[in-house]
């Protein structure tokens, strides 16, 4: 690969930054009736967070398991943001898959139904993964984390 394995953590945050701003915006689009530019924010979304998994899983295959390295009071705090982030990261891949399948039908009934449910978690899985990212390998040394 190109790019430095160690680099992979900080371009997964950026892309998961990424997606969060591209929700705000595909739901600002909606909110304001703007549809051609709220498909496209939603697709670009669903690319970045696409694009994110990849690296994500590809990261990990080749880095294996990185330990938080914080103590104290933030411990507790770091792993239930991560278990919290970690399931709504299972659930939200079906949701979104049916929430777009659903637009792309044109079951815009039953896309505005899943997707009052899929946006705020998708939202919440990209903006917790910044979190982490920046608690496990900025405000904190991680354990384990390639050189």
């Amino acid at each position: 690969m190109l790019i430095p394995l160690s680099s992979l953590p900080a371009i997964n945050a950026s892309l998961n930054g990424g997606s969060a701003a591209l929700l705000a915006c595909g739901y600002a689009c909606i909110r304001s009736g703007k549809i051609r530019a709220h498909r496209f924010f939603m697709a670009s979304a669903f690319v970045c967070s696409t694009v994110f998994l990849i690296c994500y899983l590809y990261f990990h295959f080749h880095a294996g398991l990185i330990r938080f390295g914080g103590q104290g009071w933030i411990r507790p705090v770091y792993f239930v943001l991560l278990t919290s982030h970690t399931i709504l990261a299972v659930v939200i891949v079906p949701l979104v898959l049916i929430t777009l399948t659903r637009a792309m039908r044109n079951q815009f009934d039953r896309h505005r139904v899943i997707a009052r449910w899929t946006l705020p978690l998708w939202f919440y899985v990209s903006v917790t993964g910044v979190v982490i990212y920046w608690l496990l390998y900025i405000a904190y040394t991680p354990i384990g984390a390639p050189a």
